[in-house]
């Protein structure tokens, strides 16, 4: 390939990644996406407001596990808090909605809520949390 062909593909290729920085900052400062801080207290989750949203909201979750114990933060609605329950999922790795807290850690997870009004829960799977009450109901609406 000529010099000029090649100065003509770094170009582009600035433009284009230039472009696709753009956007990510764009969506990463969007005032659509709330963000809500949940501390992992005494095993109980304590929600910073209201934990309710709106149908396809998309929130910022930052956690902070301020328990000497690992947590679980898992959003989902009955079938997927059964289902976790009775898993034999021992760590679960950042993904929307899902994740292992350490200990006196502090992550952050990003979930978008269906479109349809209802409710959701947030839950933690550790053996014996869910039944001693370590849920919160969310309200899409």
């Amino acid at each position: 390939m000529s010099v000029a062909g090649r100065r003509t593909v770094a170009g582009i290729t600035f433009v284009v990644l230039a472009a696709a920085a753009a956007v990510g900052a764009v969506a990463a400062a969007s005032p659509d996406v709330r963000t809500v801080h949940v501390r992992l207290e005494h095993s109980r989750f304590v929600v910073d407001g209201d934990p309710a949203v709106r149908p396809g909201d998309t929130v910022r979750y930052v956690v902070e596990n301020t328990d000497p114990i690992a947590h679980e933060f898992i959003i989902g609605d009955r079938a997927v808090q059964r289902a976790h329950e009775l898993g034999t999922e021992a760590y679960h790795p950042p993904r929307p909605g899902e994740m292992s807290v350490p200990a006196g850690a502090v992550l952050e997870t990003t979930f978008t809520f269906p479109t349809e009004p209802g409710s959701l829960i947030l839950g933690c799977h550790i053996p014996g949390h869910y039944a001693y009450g370590m849920r919160v109901d969310i309200p899409i609406g």
